[in-house]
């Protein structure tokens, strides 16, 4: 069993605040099989479920699926969700130690992200294909994007993405930092993800609970809030 910790953007300003904006402070992930890999994990909005993703076991290609149910202010194993999921496709220089997650309401399509061993500001790119259940290279999507413009110190170990209705968005906090992240925006013109495009470069978190496991994060964009996660220790 594991937990995260919720903030929320700030309006205004370059912060994510814990519990901001009437959070839910802290909440419960419940359910979740025995070889639930907590380390590899990835959140999103659809809209009407906020969904939590982590990878089975030292599996490169088996998800399993979570989702908060309001009724009891947990993400629940399998609460309005496929509980298994599959990734297929993959290059074979696919790099499954991480991976973003966001819902692409503009073509209601989930996408799935891992970033090329070796090059990590090089992003293969999957969709959701409801006729098979499957996370697919490049179904609906363009199959590799590049990440352009990150400062040297940029750590694309702890990185999350999102989609906010007209941007789409990546996250990665600056190395060494425990509070500060960098903003990338993606760039149609370009095919990229752009350092501070339609973005605000530097990004700061504030009010970090201590029981925050800080060597991963997960963001998403729901009901008109950016929200950034920590799970717990």
């Amino acid at each position: 069993m594991s937990s995260v910790n919720q903030f929320a953007y700030v309006p205004n300003t370059s912060t994510y605040k814990f519990a901001y904006g009437g959070s839910i402070p802290n909440m419960a992930v419940v359910n979740m099989p025995n070889d639930t890999n907590w380390a590899r994990w990835a959140m999103l909005n659809d809209g009407e479920y906020y969904r939590l993703y982590c990878f089975k076991g030292s599996s490169a290609d088996t998800l399993y699926q979570a989702a908060f149910n309001p009724a009891t202010s947990k993400y629940e194993y399998g609460y309005h969700s496929i509980p298994e999921l599959k990734i297929t496709g993959a290059p074979p220089d696919a790099d499954a130690s991480s991976l973003a997650m966001l819902y692409d309401s503009s073509t209601r399509t989930y996408r799935l992200y891992l970033r090329r061993l070796g090059a990590p500001t090089v992003l293969y790119q999957f969709g959701f294909n409801r006729a098979t259940n499957h996370y697919e290279y490049g179904y609906n999507s363009i199959p590799t994007l590049n990440v352009t413009g990150a400062p040297p110190d940029t750590d694309f170990h702890r990185w999350s993405m999102l989609f906010d209705g007209s941007t789409y968005r990546l996250y990665a906090f600056k190395v060494g930092s425990v509070d500060t992240f960098y903003q990338f925006g993606y760039n149609p013109q370009t095919q990229a993800y752009q350092y501070g495009h339609d973005s605000i470069p530097v990004l700061t978190l504030v009010g970090t609970p201590a029981n925050s496991n800080l060597t991963s994060m997960a963001m998403l964009f729901g009901q008109g809030d950016y929200r950034f996660y920590f799970q717990t220790l």
